[in-house]
């Protein structure tokens, strides 16, 4: 297959239902010869903050001169992002390759999509011969193809509610499900701060005899005093010691949250300096912290819609035709919550006009309201995904005095035009609520991220 084939053939694979379960995916890597068993790796479940973890381990990690990859989902526009080694997705060519070799094996047999990529992600960086892999679960972790590895380390984020159909209507529910990836004697990081979650993680750990690393326990981290640098204390420093581990340590993504991220990265990397000899100095940590990037998350960049020209720096001079966007995949309550508390202390502006869509199958209303509340305009609107609720019935979870505000756009292009006609140089748009959106409207502002350097 080409490439056109290969993304038309697992673009089929859509319309096979999501299926958890690990049988399936053991018996097909098994005739791919698992590649997945000679693949160093770390494994990264939770409910928000995987990618970002996962970016930033990559980036300090590539900068100290390892070979890493990086295998996430869902992608925003093009699939080939869910593949990185270093700064680099994964080529047409290679997409190509290892898609017509899985197909190959595949015969008349079927897997779902997110079996098809995962069993590409363990083909490539197996063939790329990688010193390192960094796995972002899909969804939950226990039954998630993701976890037929057994990691260098484990690590589970957070756990709040996500996905309940799939992972349970509490979150002792959802925890159990996340903790799925802790392995025998693996040690497992985590930032989770949820007393109920807590107690799940902490029971599988000594179930599993997995030494855990904790957030607040065993390593900490906090903004430095009247400054926006932070610092970190680690696992190896002697807990009767108040001095910090690094001091003014930068932070390139945006977030209060991602001082957290950050940390658990630090923590990991700590476990992986310590016990499978990957070396990595405190001017590497530096330098890659200051240049992680993880698009759609928290982006913030001013745009000319004149010629279409964007930049991630807020220009010296505006001109009239200046808009200021920001761009988050924020769709759970955790992470709407987080959304909101940037919104009200790291953007300022004069007016928030928001754009929102969302996948039906959510918790509508433990989100939109939230930050609808904050906004000057709301213009809801629909991606291309069948599973997108229609911009009428989001209309219909607003409080009534909020819907006066609203308007309501068929697709994204017509929600972008309309948002850059209210808004003004002094305002900010942001384009919240679905991945599925936020791919959809960076493709259309800014290309695609695949064809640019990251």
């Amino acid at each position: 297959m080409n490439y056109q084939e290969a993304w038309s053939f697992l673009d089929q694979l859509q319309f096979h239902k999501i299926k958890l379960g690990l049988d399936s995916m053991n018996h097909f890597l098994g005739a791919l010869d698992n590649p997945q068993h000679n693949l160093p790796c770390v494994h990264i479940g939770g409910t928000n903050g995987k990618g970002s973890v996962g970016s930033t381990l990559l980036t300090i990690l590539s900068k100290a001169g390892y070979k890493v990859g990086l295998y996430t989902s869902p992608h925003l526009s093009s699939v080939r992002e869910r593949f990185r080694i270093g700064d680099s997705y994964i080529s047409e060519k290679d997409f190509a390759a290892e898609a017509s070799t899985i197909k190959e094996v595949l015969g008349d047999k079927q897997i779902t999509y997110f079996e098809f990529t995962t069993s590409l992600a363990f083909l490539w960086f197996n063939r790329q011969k990688v010193d390192l892999a960094i796995l972002e679960v899909g969804m939950g972790g226990r039954l998630d193809a993701t976890n037929v590895v057994t990691p260098l380390v484990s690590v589970i984020t957070n756990v709040s509610m996500d996905h309940e159909l799939y992972l349970g209507n509490t979150l002792a529910d959802v925890a159990g499900e996340k903790a799925g990836i802790i392995k025998e004697d693996i040690p497992l990081v985590s930032g989770i701060n949820d007393d109920i979650a807590l107690a799940v993680i902490e029971n599988k750990c000594q179930e599993q005899k997995s030494p855990l690393y904790l957030l607040g326990k065993d390593f900490t981290s906090s903004t430095e005093k009247n400054s926006t640098s932070w610092y970190y204390k680690g696992i190896s420093q002697p807990k009767t010691e108040d001095t910090a581990h690094l001091h003014e340590l930068p932070l390139s993504l945006s977030g209060n949250y991602q001082v957290s991220n950050a940390a658990v990265s630090l923590a990991v990397l700590e476990l992986l300096q310590k016990h499978h000899n990957f070396s990595v100095t405190e001017e590497q940590i530096r330098t890659g912290l200051t240049h992680v990037r993880w698009p759609g998350r928290l982006e913030e960049f001013w745009m000319d819609t004149r010629d279409n020209l964007s930049t991630d720096t807020r220009p010296l001079e505006y001109s009239s035709f200046m808009r200021h966007f920001l761009l988050d995949g924020a769709h759970n309550p955790a992470g709407v919550d987080a959304l909101k508390e940037a919104l009200e202390s790291s953007f300022p502006r004069q007016k928030l006009i928001l754009i929102w869509a969302a996948m039906a199958d959510k918790d509508l209303s433990q989100t939109l309201p939230t930050i609808a509340e904050l906004a000057d305009t709301i213009i809801l609107t629909q991606p291309e995904s069948k599973r997108s609720a229609p911009p009428e019935m989001l209309r219909q979870i607003l409080p009534e005095n909020l819907r006066e505000r609203s308007a309501c756009k068929a697709t994204v292009e017509e929600a972008l035009r309309y948002a850059e006609k209210q808004a003004s140089v002094e305002d900010l748009i942001c384009i919240a609520g679905s991945l599925f959106l936020v791919g959809k409207a960076r493709q259309l502002l800014r290309g695609e991220l695949v064809d640019a350097q990251v």
